[in-house]
Order: structure tokens, then C-alpha cells, then sequence
């Protein structure tokens, strides 16, 4: 359960990216937020002291607590990535971004995996797509399984930079994942896919894995098309 620090931050933050409260803006005394959010001023004052660790906030003497502009953001942390998903601030640019940076990350990865998985290791990938094979016919949720693969092939890496930047990727990873699989029969069409990566890095293939990972991702940049497709349908007025 969410503790109430969290459930505020949370609120503040899907605010900001949304924009409600804009680059810019000087956002409403302590008192007037603990009032509005029916919390005590303690919470609230914790809830800015986490967004400004987040280079989203400052307090300036004499101004009060501005919203600071996005290009100052801890763009990584897994919070102002879910907000900026949860606030529907998922815009072209981001998804291009997103795909940018999997195309710069995950090929390198899949190769690494390849080369030092272990045999847990494999075994772990193996469950994970196993579990995704379950969640295409229904028996689970599909983007946590997918994560879990994902994240079962950066374990694999055996590189402990990859490995503190985990959080932040399966964030990233997750904003894609979800937006991705809101076309119909996406999950089912890219298991094949995921299959073959699988058995690339179960087989040492450094070469296959990549070529999996970017065979994955221009499904996924083509699904995302699909979906700004149908959402420029959809907003298309009959005449």
C-alpha cells in the first residue's frame, strides 16, 4: 500500500508533467497545498524536497517553489518516466527518443548476453519468455513478463554499470512495453521475435542476438506508428 508521502508525490508529479503546473510556475504556498491535498504541511514539504532531488523543482527566497523546465529533469528516474507515461505526456518526440535509446542500448546488451550468460542465466531467460508465451494466451499479464525478460538478458550482461542503470531501463522499457501493446495483436506478433532472441543467447549467437533486438524494435517502431495512426483516425471529425 502507498504511503501518503508517496501517494502525494505521485499526484505532484503526474501535475507537473502534464502541465498543469508548468515550466515556469510558481506553485501555491505550503500551507495553500496542504490544504488543497488535505495533508499536513510536513508531507508536502517532503513531496518538494523529492521533486527537487529530481531536478524538477527549486525554491527560490522570495519567489517561493518554481516549476523548473524539462531539459532539467532526472529524465532516468523511474518516477518522472512513469508521471510523464501516467500524464499522457507520451508525445512523437519521447517515442522516437525511447526507440533512439533502445537502439543505442539493447543490441549492445543482447550481444554481451550472448557471450557471458550462464546457464542460470539462460534458464532465467528461458522462464521469462516461457512466461510470455503464458501471458500472449491469456494466463498472465504480458508487459510484466516482458520486462522480466528484458531485464533477464541486461542480468546477463555480467556489467555492473548496465546493472545500476536496471531501474531506469525497465521504466523506459515498461513506457514502451505498454504503449506498444495497446495494438491489437502486438504482444502475439512480436513472441516470435523474442523467441528468437532467446535462442540466439541461449546459443551463444552474439551475432543473431543483436540482430533479434533491432529486428524487435522495428517491430515496435512500426506498432507505434500503427497506434499514432489509429489516434489520428480517431480524431478525424465526420463531415
Amino acid at each position: 500500500m502507498e504511503t501518503l508521502h508517496r501517494q502525494v508525490l505521485n499526484k505532484m508529479g503526474e501535475e507537473i508533467c502534464s502541465g498543469r503546473f508548468a515550466p515556469g510556475d510558481i506553485l501555491p504556498a505550503e500551507p495553500v497545498l496542504a490544504e488543497q491535498l488535505k495533508v499536513s504541511r510536513i508531507t508536502i514539504r517532503e513531496t518538494m524536497k523529492s521533486l527537487s532531488a529530481k531536478g524538477m523543482l527549486e525554491v527560490r527566497r522570495k519567489i517561493g517553489t518554481i516549476v523548473l523546465p524539462r531539459s532539467q529533469w532526472q529524465l532516468f528516474d523511474p518516477d518522472v518516466i512513469t508521471w510523464r507515461a501516467r500524464a499522457g505526456a507520451i508525445d512523437t518526440g519521447l517515442v522516437n527518443d525511447l526507440l533512439e535509446l533502445r537502439r543505442i542500448i539493447e543490441p549492445a546488451a543482447a550481444r554481451l548476453a550472448a557471450k557471458r550468460a550462464t546457464p542460470e542465466n539462460r534458464i532465467a531467460l528461458r522462464h521469462a519468455f516461457d512466461t510470455m508465451a503464458r501471458a500472449v494466451a491469456g494466463e498472465c499479464d504480458y508487459v510484466p513478463a516482458d520486462l522480466a525478460f528484458h531485464a533477464a538478458i541486461l542480468t546477463a550482461c555480467h556489467n555492473q554499470f548496465v546493472q545500476q542503470m536496471q531501474n531506469a531501463l525497465s521504466a523506459i522499457l515498461r513506457t514502451s512495453f505498454e504503449l506498444s501493446s495497446e495494438i491489437a495483436g502486438g504482444p502475439a506478433r512480436s513472441l516470435p521475435m523474442h523467441e528468437a532472441l532467446c535462442v540466439a543467447i541461449e546459443q551463444g549467437d552474439q551475432s543473431g542476438a543483436e540482430a533479434a533486438v533491432f529486428t524487435l524494435i522495428e517491430r515496435a517502431e512500426k506498432d507505434f506508428e500503427d497506434r499514432a495512426l489509429l489516434d489520428s483516425t480517431a480524431n478525424v471529425k465526420p463531415v
